[in-house]
């Protein structure tokens, strides 16, 4: 047996900044969610995101980078939710990207089981910056192996969190963060109930 394959494989931090690309992005989604049931390849990938520019971004490269931050996102998800993505009207389509999001990203997952869910049990009015402070400190606790980020890239964290919970109706809105209880698409609940996202029913379900 070679050196190399005794060594141990790497295990990637369960906290990460992939979220710093922003919101939900439910528009750019419904195009990605679409060439991916389409089922290309890298060529017409390239021509639909960079060349006919169907994300509507402002250079190439900036297409690109959106383009796989969402690909990304979606990639672990059943093709039924693509569907409800490219197809579904409103809080469908919106809820379903939410769902992609939380299973991308056990940052915004465990805030939604974690802090969210405790702030709903004590009938908080709204969030607080604080909050968000102490669940990183609790995340680190949980993973020692979470990344030392800046304190630039902890304040994009945080507003993209705090934007996605205001796009999916759990916030009233970013500058008061005021708490809502949001009714989740049934057709959502029902896809992850098909495909035991217990985690992700778990906490997209948060507010019910």
């Amino acid at each position: 047996m070679s050196v190399a394959a005794t060594q141990p494989i790497p295990v990637a931090p369960r906290y990460q900044a992939n979220l710093t690309g922003g919101s939900l992005k439910v528009a750019e989604s419904r195009v990605v969610a679409g060439l991916m049931l389409q089922g290309g390849g890298p060529k017409e990938w390239r021509k639909a995101i960079q060349t006919d520019n169907l994300l509507q971004a402002r250079s190439p490269g900036t297409a690109e980078r959106i383009g796989r931050l969402i690909r990304d996102r979606l990639a672990p998800m059943p093709p039924e939710i693509l569907l409800l993505i490219r197809d579904g009207a409103g809080d469908v389509a919106t809820h379903a990207v939410l769902a992609a999001a939380i299973r991308h990203s056990s940052l915004l997952g465990d805030f939604m089981d974690f802090v969210l869910r405790d702030q709903y049990r004590r009938f908080s009015e709204a969030l607080t910056y604080k909050l968000w402070e102490d669940y990183l400190e609790e995340c680190r606790g949980r993973d020692p192996e979470m990344p030392q980020w800046s304190d630039s890239t902890v304040r994009r964290l945080r507003s993209s969190v705090f934007q996605i919970l205001a796009q999916a109706g759990f916030v009233q809105d970013t500058r008061t963060l005021a708490l809502r209880r949001p009714h989740i698409a049934v057709q959502v609940i029902a896809c992850l109930k098909l495909n035991r996202e217990d985690y992700v029913l778990r906490c997209i379900t948060v507010g019910s």
